[in-house]
């Protein structure tokens, strides 16, 4: 599936929609009462009415936010908040809203529920990985381009591993395309942990995150990226 096309207005959004959270929100009993117009907020987000789906958002969001809170360990609250997947959840359900197949009273909150949740998992298994690294989920930075063919074989996007003199001027040029599609931060995180070998603590002080932020954004900027290169990286394959 695609992802909707990213404005820049996303993230100002979902900054505004953390704050606004943090000083309770919409409460479940007012969802309830407000049933018909949470369908109808619904029906004018998927069609693609942003400021519709900024209002979803401001309604659903806290009860996301708090069982979200809930599911954080002890031993995490110091790298990732519950601010800090919600952050990254409303970016992704500004990105995503198209794929959403509405099913009746409550489906709106489950799936941004199912999203927030993907969040956290990865944010938690990007903390664990780092008391125990695995070099081979890291790119061996050794220059610019060969980081970019590098980064295409670590996402499994060709069917074979490319001949890196053959493909590295195709996968910098082509990588260069896809990274300028995504969300700022996204992109930041690759270029900086990914091409560069920086530290997530690193790109975490440069980016004014926390640490469990830059593993969400990396594992969303990942997927983004295999999404573009699935359907183009023909040319990496070796024919033979």
């Amino acid at each position: 599936m695609t992802t909707a096309m990213y404005t820049g207005s996303e993230r100002q959004k979902a900054r505004s929609l953390v704050q606004s959270n943090r000083g309770g929100g919409t409460r479940v009993t007012e969802i309830s009462s407000q049933q018909e117009n949470e369908e109808q907020l619904v029906s004018r987000a998927v069609a693609g009415d942003e400021d519709a789906l900024t209002d979803l958002l401001r309604l659903c969001g806290p009860i996301v936010r708090d069982r979200v809170k809930h599911r954080i360990g002890a031993q995490w609250r110091s790298a990732v908040d519950e601010d800090d997947v919600m952050q990254v959840t409303y970016l992704e359900a500004f990105l995503l809203i198209n794929q959403f197949q509405p099913r009746g009273p409550g489906s709106f909150v489950a799936w941004l529920s199912h999203v927030a949740e993907n969040n956290l998992r990865d944010a938690v298994r990007g903390l664990q990985a780092q008391k125990r690294p695995d070099p081979r989920r890291r790119v061996q930075p050794r220059g610019s381009t060969d980081s970019f063919v590098a980064l295409v074989e670590m996402l499994g996007s060709t069917d074979s591993t490319p001949s890196r003199h053959a493909a590295r001027d195709e996968a910098s040029q082509f990588l260069e395309t896809a990274l300028g599609t995504l969300p700022p931060d996204y992109e930041r995180v690759v270029r900086l942990y990914d091409l560069e070998g920086q530290s997530a603590s690193d790109v975490a002080e440069q980016l004014g995150r926390s640490t469990g932020a830059i593993y969400m954004l990396r594992a969303r900027a990942h997927e983004r990226l295999k999404e573009s290169l699935g359907t183009e990286s023909q040319f990496f394959t070796n024919p033979g």
